[in-house]
């Protein structure tokens, strides 16, 4: 079997870090010590804890998250969460508001017409097919929380400016940009990711819950779909996806001992993206719908002259190594997910690729 790796672009499950892949198969048979893999410890073990508790305090250390906030390990994914969100914190006197940036926010908004009877969508981009952030958000009622896609994978877009909602909370899913940048977590309620883009592997989501959205939680919900149960039990109420946890502790120790932080993982992040727009921009052969000033860092979107071209593209490239540059099939065209574990080598021999391609059809 070749011992070559391929540079992995897919947008989730996607790339993860190399020591972390490594340390996780130098562990798999004996982990720390124990004679088990950790795919055999016992969750209720003082081994298993103490993953779990340094994962949550790597997380609150990376995210600048003080006391008032919760870190828990859930699962379901962030499609769980858009129910469990306003099951747990709609006030019952008040609506909820979202933001409609295109496909998985308009999941998020139909799951809570499911669950609320007064859904604001209070601003949408729908009518430029989703190209944009609104911006200038006026909350013209007290809602019970505003609820936002931080990056859309699909469209290519992401937040640079939060929404200021005063005394209303803000509930996120930063499924696919978390850890990549630094944000100010303080005026958020909730904060939800599905770990497998930028923290982990598929299985675990994280849900970063502040205190006084406690308070709102219905006594007569389902034990396992209550935030509460969680924050209680330090996530621990029923078996976790303990591999998962495990692989986001290590992600998170990468992140921290190795990168040296948010700030510096953002200094990565933004070399990433630069060069392949600026490639983009520079030319005429590929284009990016997005307004630029709105454009993800994660994902960029990118579309070529005829579909053929683009099914050739994409066919070359996966022959060369670069793995999942195949867009959304909602959309089609072209996407490089440039998450946290995508070194910049992978988007230099990305764009080489892109060039080489043009000089050949162009």
């Amino acid at each position: 079997m070749s011992e070559k790796r391929v540079f992995v672009f897919n947008p989730g499950p996607a790339a993860l870090p190399l020591p972390v892949l490594q340390q996780t198969q130098e562990e798999m048979l004996n982990f720390r010590g124990t004679g088990m893999s950790i795919l055999e410890v016992s969750h209720r073990s003082q081994e298993f804890e103490e993953v779990l508790n340094s994962a949550v305090e790597r997380i609150k250390r990376l995210l600048g998250l003080d006391e008032r906030f919760h870190v828990l390990f859930m699962q379901g994914g962030a499609s769980l969460q858009f129910a469990m969100i306003p099951m747990n914190c709609a006030d019952n006197k008040k609506p909820v508001a979202y933001v409609d940036t295109g496909y998985w926010a308009t999941r998020a908004i139909k799951e809570a017409q499911n669950i609320v009877d007064d859904v604001a969508v209070v601003a949408s981009s729908k009518d430029k097919n989703y190209i944009y952030i609104p911006k200038n958000i006026v909350l013209e009622k007290d809602f019970s929380y505003l609820h936002i896609t931080a990056n859309n994978t699909i469209k290519g877009t992401q937040w640079w400016k939060f929404p200021e909602t005063g005394n209303i909370p803000l509930v996120a899913d930063m499924s696919s940009d978390i850890f990549s940048r630094v944000f100010d977590p303080n005026p958020f309620g909730i904060i939800y990711a599905g770990a497998q883009k930028n923290a982990g592997p598929a299985g675990v989501t994280i849900a970063i819950v502040r205190e006084d959205m406690l308070e709102r939680v219905p006594q007569n919900l389902p034990t396992m779909l209550k935030y509460s149960t969680f924050v209680e039990s330090n996530s621990l109420y029923n078996t976790p996806p303990c591999f998962a946890v495990y692989v986001v502790e290590l992600v998170t120790r990468w992140l921290e001992e190795t990168i040296g932080g948010i700030a510096k993982m953002e200094e990565i992040n933004n070399k990433k993206a630069r060069l392949i727009y600026d490639y983009i921009d520079s030319q005429d052969f590929y284009k990016n719908p997005v307004q630029p000033e709105d454009r993800s860092w994660m994902n960029v979107i990118f579309t070529l002259p005829s579909l053929e071209l683009e099914s050739s593209f994409i066919k070359e490239a996966t022959q060369e190594g670069l793995i999942g540059l195949k867009g959304h099939r909602s959309v089609g065209g072209c996407r490089a997910s440039l998450y946290n574990a995508v070194t910049l080598e992978a988007v230099e021999v990305l764009v080489d690729f892109m060039k080489e391609f043009v000089r050949r059809n162009g």
